[in-house]
């Protein structure tokens, strides 16, 4: 097996484009089309980043070992700095770096090293940056066998990580399709392994990044690591294996395929999404046409789970009312209320189920 690994700027890959990977480019291009036309019309695209990143930030962070339940997911608070457990505070700091990234991309249009390490900061909550000391190593844990060995000198890692800046930033360096550059730099990234710690989850928002740098995403929504998480096995044996052999196309595949069958799921979801928050508008519009509000069915929508403090925040009023106003939506059947200490939580159950299926 060879643990170390000879790179090569990806712009002198050479032809990586099969006849199968350009045909699978095609199929996810197109479902990545279709799944950034419906989050358009979404007259909230911040619902959307609220519910849908912090599923990808739970799904990445699985792969990493760091299990949270939906329950913990939910009844913690970024804003608030709220968190049940630690795991689920590395799951939010995950989804903060990820909304931080897009806003970043947003204002300057670059995707930058100082953005990914404000990212890995983020993850980690450390300021280590890229890594100065040599030893890191990837150890197999079934028999502790030494996988592969990352560069190892600090310049070496800056060079690298200099070089695949510019092949992200710059779209004159290759003629590459934008996804099959997603998959050749997401792979570059992990072998370069920059980072001390956080090197998977800063790699897996990193496509997230890239695809809305190239205006393929209009939003940071596609939950990628699902399908990843669902297939880890796969995934680092690929990851593996382009370093041994430089067998690009059962990577590139992979990859393509992940983008095809996530941005369908992601679609589906966003479409429940879209149906559930009408069907609850005219609900509470029926029932209780005192108190509707589109403030209100944002609150009941950022996540399944609601408190009197997130309620009389959104909609600007006293805690007496917003206690009332969820009070009359128990009653009529859209939220269950909860009791965990001394707060109560009012859950959304089918925007709950329709995240967690």
């Amino acid at each position: 097996m060879n643990c170390h690994y000879n790179f090569i700027s990806l712009e002198q890959l050479g032809d990586v484009e099969s006849k199968a990977v350009l045909k699978a480019t095609a199929k996810a291009h197109q479902a990545l089309g279709e799944l950034k036309g419906l989050a358009v019309t979404m007259p909230n695209q911040y619902l959307l980043l609220a519910t849908l990143s912090l599923q990808e930030a739970k799904e990445s962070s699985e792969i990493e070992n760091i299990i949270t339940t939906q329950d913990d997911l939910y009844r913690s608070n970024y804003k608030s700095q709220q968190f049940i457990t630690s795991s689920a505070k590395e799951v939010h700091n995950y989804a903060k770096a990820l909304e931080i990234g897009f806003n970043t991309i947003n204002e300057t249009g670059l995707l930058t090293n100082n953005t990914l390490i404000e990212i890995q900061r983020i993850i980690e909550n450390n300021n280590a940056g890229f890594r100065k000391q040599g030893g890191t190593q990837l150890i197999n844990q079934q028999n502790d066998q030494v996988v592969y060995t990352p560069p190892q000198t600090a310049q070496h890692i800056i060079d690298l990580m200099s070089n695949l800046e510019k092949f992200i930033n710059d779209d004159e360096l290759s003629d590459y399709d934008d996804l099959v550059k997603m998959a050749l730099i997401h792979h570059q990234f992990e072998s370069i392994h920059p980072f001390y710690d956080g090197n998977g989850r800063t790699g897996r928002i990193l496509n997230i990044l890239y695809l809305s740098k190239q205006n393929l995403l209009g939003a940071p929504i596609l939950y990628l690591s699902r399908y990843l998480n669902r297939n880890k096995v796969e995934y680092y044996q690929l990851l593996q294996q382009v370093r041994d052999n430089s067998h690009w196309e059962p990577w590139l595949l992979f990859m393509l395929k992940a983008l095809q069958l996530t941005s369908q799921d992601t679609l589906k979801t966003i479409k429940g999404l879209i149906a559930l928050m009408q069907r609850y508008k005219q609900i509470i519009k029926d029932k209780l046409p005192k108190i509707y509000s589109h403030e209100l069915i944002n609150n009941l929508f950022m996540h399944p789970y609601t408190k009197v403090e997130f309620v009389a925040h959104d909609l600007g009023v006293h805690r007496n009312t917003a206690s009332k106003y969820l009070h009359q939506l128990v009653n009529i059947g859209l939220l269950s209320k909860h009791k965990l200490g001394k707060d109560n939580y009012y859950l959304n159950r089918e925007l709950y189920n329709l995240l967690a299926s």
